[in-house]
Order: structure tokens, then C-alpha cells, then sequence
């Protein structure tokens, strides 16, 4: 048996996820190197699959990863569909479910159910704790430019897929009249260096704050602003930056937040004003009406907005590791450390999960 592993890309179940962790340049790579890849089906992919089956990838229906080999890594990006009821394969992606979010426990049960396992994308880490493959970058640049859009009164909806050529030439249009107080929050993260790029490409100099800014958080200038794009992720409950009682305070000129983090529902949530994100077809939500009203933007796949060039920027940095996998049928034992912490990360998870099973 070959110690090369097999990955599966799945259609991705969203309807409005149009990217692909891993574009048809890098998969040839992979090829080459020996890897195994099986592509399904997609008629929303940015990447049309005849392009993945020139590079070498063998395809397959939409959906059927239900059915592939056991020993093949089920690769995507967004929420699985609801069934089957166990998973029995080792998945990678974006899975939300080690925060406390909505839903986490159900999620996991199944992997417990199945046997299989979560190698979650956000945790791939390398020895410093810094993600090896991460959307940030892309997330803040395109959180921070449909608030923009919004306040110029230029955002429609639905949104669509678009090009950077093209949104840079929409941020552009109206800069020199525009004296919008924005604040980035987390500035120096790749998501807050996105933002602060939108915004510069928009006429706007950003305020920027970071971990110095937000310890001892200086509230009424944070109210001060016009807009505010947060980015900041964290792993622990820390004080909100905005609460209820913020919104109506008298005082507040902040008219507009744009939440590129997108925790709600979960406990580290630094923006509990809202319990609901916002989507492609309503990508804003009135959080105060009246004379000093307050609008929120929080759609949790920003990204798939310029899915092309953020697909292929992140699967840049996702392949080396892909290359690093081992076939999924072998021991785990010298393993890729990224891999490795990603696999014991998900074994503490399930672990209360496991001894309740056992309880019962």
C-alpha cells in the first residue's frame, strides 16, 4: 500500500460557497508528488472540473463522499450536510465546533458515532501556534469594502462573486468625498491587514488597534468612530468590545460594524449584540433604527466573494501540508506535527463525548 494519501474534495453543501481549498495548479502538484485525488462535481466551484481532470485528479458525482474509500481524507471548506448520522471518514475543513458554538456537540457526536475524525482547518498550526493556511487576509478585505460600499449607498443585494479589479475599481470611485472615521480592530492580524488595505484603497486612513488597544479597551473612542471592522479571533472569553448597552448610548457615533470574525453563538464572542449572521441575500441587519441607527454586516464566508483569488492564495498554503498527510489507513504515530496537533485537538474534544457513550 502507498504512504500517499488520497484525498477527496467534496461539493461543498452552502450554496453560496464558491471556493476551493485546493485550486487545479496546486492539485497537479500534488499528482506528481504521488498523492491520490479524487474530485467531485461542482456546479458552483469556481474551478470548473475539467481543469482538476487535466491535472491528473480522478472525478466523481457530487456528494458521493459518502461512499469513498475509507482510507481517502474528505477535503472542503464550509458545514457538512446534515446526514449520514456517522461519519467514517478523517474530514478536513472549517468545522466551527470547539468554542461552544451552536450545534458543536451533535457535530462531533457524529464523528464519535462513525469513528471517523476532525482535522480542523482553523487549528492546523505550526510550533508557534500561528495557522499554516488561513482566508484572513481576504475575509478583512472584503468585510471592510461592503461596509464601505454600504455607507456610499453603493451595496446591493443579492451579492455576487466578483473579481478584485473590479471591487478595487468600486472602492475607488467615490473616495475623495468620503470622510468616513473608520477603526480596524485586530489590525495587525491577516485579517486586519486585508481591512486596513480596503480601507486605504477606499480614500480611508484607519484607525488601527490591536492586543496594546484593546487589553484596556478605550470605549467612548471606539463609539467616536463611523465604522468599525472587527477581526479579531480569540480562543478564550475575553470582555466584549460592544455590548446592548453601548448601542444606545446617547453619544455613539458608530453607525456601522462590520464583524469579519463572525463567533456568534459562541462564548468567545467579543461582539454580543447580535445572535444571528447575516447573508449574501440580506447582508444587513439593522441593530438600532431611529435618529442614530447602528447597521451590522456578518456574512461567515466573505472569501467566496472573490472566490478565485482567495481560493488560490489559500491553497498556496494549504498543499505543502496536504503533501505531508500519510495514507489515512496507517498509524498516526509520526505523523506532520500540524497534523498531529490538529488530530489531538479533536481527540480531547470528543473525549467527555466518548466517556458518556461509555456511561450509558
Amino acid at each position: 500500500m502507498s504512504d500517499r494519501p488520497h484525498l477527496w474534495m467534496r461539493h461543498e453543501a452552502r450554496p453560496t460557497e464558491r471556493r476551493a481549498p485546493l485550486v487545479p495548479e496546486d492539485a497537479a502538484t500534488l499528482v506528481r508528488q504521488g498523492v491520490r485525488i479524487t474530485v467531485e462535481d461542482s456546479d458552483q466551484r469556481a474551478f470548473p472540473l475539467a481543469d482538476y481532470a487535466a491535472a491528473g485528479c480522478a472525478t466523481a458525482p457530487a456528494g458521493s463522499w459518502t461512499g469513498a474509500p475509507g482510507d481517502a481524507y474528505v477535503l472542503g471548506l464550509k458545514e457538512l450536510p446534515d446526514g449520514p448520522a456517522a461519519l467514517h471518514h478523517r474530514h478536513i475543513y472549517f468545522a466551527h465546533a470547539y468554542k461552544g458554538q451552536a450545534g458543536a456537540d451533535a457535530l462531533l457526536g457524529r464523528f464519535t458515532a462513525g469513528g471517523g475524525a476532525l482535522l480542523d482547518l482553523e487549528y492546523l498550526t505550526d510550533d508557534d501556534g500561528r495557522r499554516v493556511a488561513a482566508f484572513g487576509y481576504w475575509a478583512g478585505y472584503i468585510g471592510a469594502a461592503l461596509a464601505v460600499l454600504h455607507r456610499r449607498g453603493r451595496l446591493t443585494a443579492p451579492l455576487v462573486p466578483t473579481a478584485r479589479p473590479a471591487l478595487d475599481a468600486l472602492l475607488a470611485a467615490d473616495a475623495a468625498d468620503d470622510d468616513t472615521r473608520a477603526l480596524v480592530v485586530g489590525a495587525l492580524g491577516r485579517s486586519g491587514r486585508g481591512a486596513c488595505d480596503a480601507l486605504e484603497r477606499a480614500g480611508l486612513d484607519p484607525t488601527r488597534w490591536d492586543v496594546a488597544e484593546t487589553r484596556d479597551l478605550d470605549r467612548p473612542a471606539l463609539l467616536a468612530h463611523d465604522l468599525m471592522v472587527n477581526t479579531v479571533l480569540t480562543v478564550r472569553p475575553v470582555p466584549p468590545f460592544l455590548t446592548p448597552a453601548d448601542l444606545d448610548e446617547p453619544a455613539r457615533r458608530l453607525s456601522l460594524v462590520s464583524d469579519v470574525t463572525c463567533d456568534v453563538t459562541s462564548e468567545c464572542n467579543v461582539l454580543p449584540v447580535y445572535d444571528e449572521t447575516t447573508t449574501w441575500a440580506d447582508p444587513v441587519r439593522a441593530l438600532r433604527g431611529g435618529p442614530a441607527p447602528l447597521d451590522l454586516i456578518a456574512i461567515d464566508n466573505l472569501p467566496s466573494l472573490l472566490p478565485v483569488e482567495a481560493s488560490r492564495a489559500f491553497s498556496a498554503e494549504l498543499a505543502p501540508h496536504l503533501a505531508r498527510l500519510t495514507d489515512a489507513a496507517a498509524p498516526v504515530e509520526g505523523w506532520d506535527p500540524v497534523w498531529a496537533r490538529a488530530l489531538r485537538l479533536f481527540e480531547t474534544a470528543t473525549a467527555p463525548l466518548e466517556e458518556a457513550t461509555r456511561v450509558r
